[in-house]
């Protein structure tokens, strides 16, 4: 189903995500086949959002419009998340940048750093995730070089040899009470976190950093985490081991999507949504405008 949005990221989020007419007895009794996740069209949601700016003359807006400021940087997110590719089409970025996932060894960095905070520990893998991708086109890795070089006559954007290179890295997890919560590993371990989130407030964290061929890839250029407050609904066996049945759970970090099927779940957030799908597209912004 497509939605074409016309209320801002308020209204979109509380009309489209948050619908709890969606019980979560038919999410049981339908199933995976009656389930429908949300899909919007991003064009004329960008387009909404920026009539909206423009009818409110608020100059100071401006300045967060980094679509307009990219034309002669090669902006790479070093991902393979949809959702993370979905925000910065939202952001007016379409057709402007390429996905393409690190070549960190994530799981030796994960258990390195497995002590740390959970913020920080999501910035610290942000942080590799951008810097190693950087350092292999800095040292011409063949594969890596190779797989740009097409993505980007594909979208026929100009050879990153030649232009400035600002990699985003990201990684998002959640945090109940100091455990951090990441993909799940089988349909078990996520039946075990959907029903510890149950009912409780839990945290987000989504860490960013961006590195730039300006230095060489040397330091991240930006680095922050942004973080979410989430509360679950009371949730019943019959509720967790249906939407697990989706397979939706198995490549989210804390074992649900809240853009999906798994927002029905969502009873009140406090924070930016954006944090939770992924990107905090609002300080991502911000921070890009700061150095562009």
């Amino acid at each position: 189903r497509t939605v074409n949005i016309g209320l801002g990221v308020e209204g979109f989020i509380r009309n489209s995500y948050f619908s709890h007419h969606h019980s979560l007895d038919r999410l049981s009794s339908n199933k995976q086949s009656n389930i429908n996740s949300f899909v919007f069209d991003t064009d004329t949601f960008g387009r909404n959002c920026k009539g909206m700016m423009a009818a409110a003359g608020d100059d100071t807006l401006n300045g967060l419009l980094v679509s307009k400021n990219l034309a002669t940087i090669n902006l790479i997110l070093a991902s393979q998340s949809p959702r993370r590719a979905e925000i910065l089409d939202m952001m007016g970025l379409r057709g402007q940048y390429i996905a393409i996932p690190s070549p960190l060894d994530e799981s030796e960095l994960q258990q390195k750093f497995e002590s740390e905070e959970p913020n920080e520990y999501a910035r610290i893998l942000a942080n590799g995730k951008a810097r190693v991708l950087g350092e292999a086109l800095l040292n011409k890795d063949d594969t890596i070089v190779n797989t740009v070089a097409e993505l980007q006559k594909n979208r026929g954007i100009g050879t990153y040899l030649h232009t400035k290179t600002l990699v985003i890295g990201s990684d998002t997890i959640v945090d109940c009470n100091g455990q951090i919560l990441e993909k799940p590993t089988s349909k078990n371990d996520a039946v075990q976190m959907l029903t510890k989130l149950s009912g409780r407030w839990h945290k987000v964290h989504t860490g960013v950093s961006v590195y730039s061929s300006l230095n060489s890839y040397k330091d991240p250029v930006i680095s922050f985490t942004e973080t979410t407050d989430v509360l679950f609904g009371s949730l019943s066996k019959k509720d967790i081991d249906a939407y697990v049945a989706t397979g939706e759970p198995m490549d989210k970090a804390g074992s649900y999507g809240i853009q999906g099927i798994g927002g029905q779940f969502v009873k009140e957030i406090k924070g930016d949504f954006f944090t939770v799908m992924g990107l905090p597209m609002h300080r991502l912004s911000k921070e890009l405008s700061s150095i562009l």
